[in-house]
């Protein structure tokens, strides 16, 4: 790395799916390193495709931060499908394979970065400590809706992804029971069951269904005959798009209804089986990328904001091949290989969160 230069340099990059708080951290990592160290920060966009291909840069400024705290989405783009070391190009009209990683190391370099602040989930940390390996000098911040990312207590876009959830599964409620019908929301959550069971919870779910518990539709329909015994006619349920029945398979379904490699389709499998198997009147809504959208609760920009300034801080220590992470209230660190090594952080079936919830008299399909 130089060290002619008057200020030093980071830069940032997000990686993988959108999640509500990505411009929180851009913002906090811009006016820590300003602020706190005089220092600059380079953008670079749509991933670690903007880090192999550094082409569309933005040097990011307090002005350039502004007024973005509460939106969503990310101002520098993201991208899961940007692996360096297994980089997709179509060469000759075919699709070769590529490792670029080393690429990406020189353009650290060529762009004289101190060090990277990399923002993503468990794909793109995992694709960070690979290159921290190599020597890049980079410092991790866990972003994924599904709160799956191990080394955290939580991760930031979970609460407004879970708000998503909570504030949909409200309004299937009345047509729900105005209908007599059992009404099914398909929530994001492929390993991980967090937001259909923190929605599930939130909404006052009759029943919640998640990949850690699988399922058997028999305690469903009980639940559902109890009910209209006691008057009411209608069912709510909370699903994670990896459940999966007992002795079963996740179930993967494209648009078309056609089976290829993307999770989801177990939401309208089971409104399907309740109509076939008991007579239960079903509907099945799913919710879909509307869980990553919208202005980031204030939880979720506060944890944001204290993420990115956490990161900056380990950046300008040297603290690199860490993740900055959340402890009870408290901010710390934890190295990306333990963090990776953790993943995917999934619910206990045992736990406190479960206990309570059959304690409210959710049925989970495995009594």
């Amino acid at each position: 790395m130089s060290n002619n230069r008057r200020k030093k340099r980071i830069g940032i990059l997000t990686g993988g799916g959108d999640a509500p708080g990505l411009n929180a951290v851009i913002r906090a990592v811009v006016h820590t390193a300003m602020n706190d160290f005089n220092v600059e920060v380079l953008g670079l966009r749509n991933g670690f495709d903007g880090l192999v291909e550094p082409e569309d840069m933005i040097v990011l400024s307090h002005s350039q931060v502004r007024g973005i705290l509460s939106h969503g989405g990310t101002i520098l783009g993201a991208a899961n499908r940007g692996n360096p070391f297994s980089r997709k190009t179509i060469v000759n009209g075919k699709e070769v394979i590529s490792d670029m990683s080393e690429q990406a190391l020189d353009n650290i370099d060529r762009l004289e970065l101190d060090s990277m602040i990399v923002v993503g989930g468990d794909g793109t940390l995992t694709i960070s400590k690979a290159l921290y390996d190599k020597g890049a000098p980079i410092v991790g911040v866990p972003k994924t809706i599904d709160n799956d990312m191990g080394g955290t207590d939580v991760t930031f876009g979970f609460d407004t992804a879970m708000r998503t959830a909570a504030e949909a599964l409200d309004k299937l409620h009345t047509t729900a029971e105005s209908h007599s019908r059992a009404m099914i929301l398909e929530l994001m959550g492929r390993n991980a069951g967090w937001i259909a069971l923190g929605a599930g919870i939130a909404s006052g779910a009759d029943s919640i269904l998640i990949p850690e518990i699988p399922f058997d539709l028999t305690p469903v329909i009980n639940r559902f005959e109890e009910r209209a015994a006691n008057g009411s006619n209608f069912n709510i349920m909370s699903v994670a798009e990896g459940s999966r029945s007992k002795g079963g398979k996740q179930q993967y379904k494209d648009d078309a209804g056609l089976y290829s490699g993307r999770l989801g389709g177990i939401g309208q499998t089971i409104a399907d089986e309740l109509r076939i198997d008991s007579g239960i009147d079903s509907r099945c809504t799913v919710l879909g990328h509307l869980q990553r959208g919208g202005s980031p609760t204030p939880y979720d920009r506060w944890l944001a904001s204290l993420y990115g300034a956490g990161a900056t801080r380990l950046a300008m220590a040297g603290a690199y091949g860490m993740m900055v992470n959340l402890q009870g209230r408290e901010i710390g660190s934890i190295s990306l290989s333990d963090a990776v090594a953790q993943t995917p952080k999934i619910v206990n079936p045992d736990g406190d969160l479960i206990t309570a919830a059959r304690g409210l008299g959710i049925v989970f399909g495995d009594e």
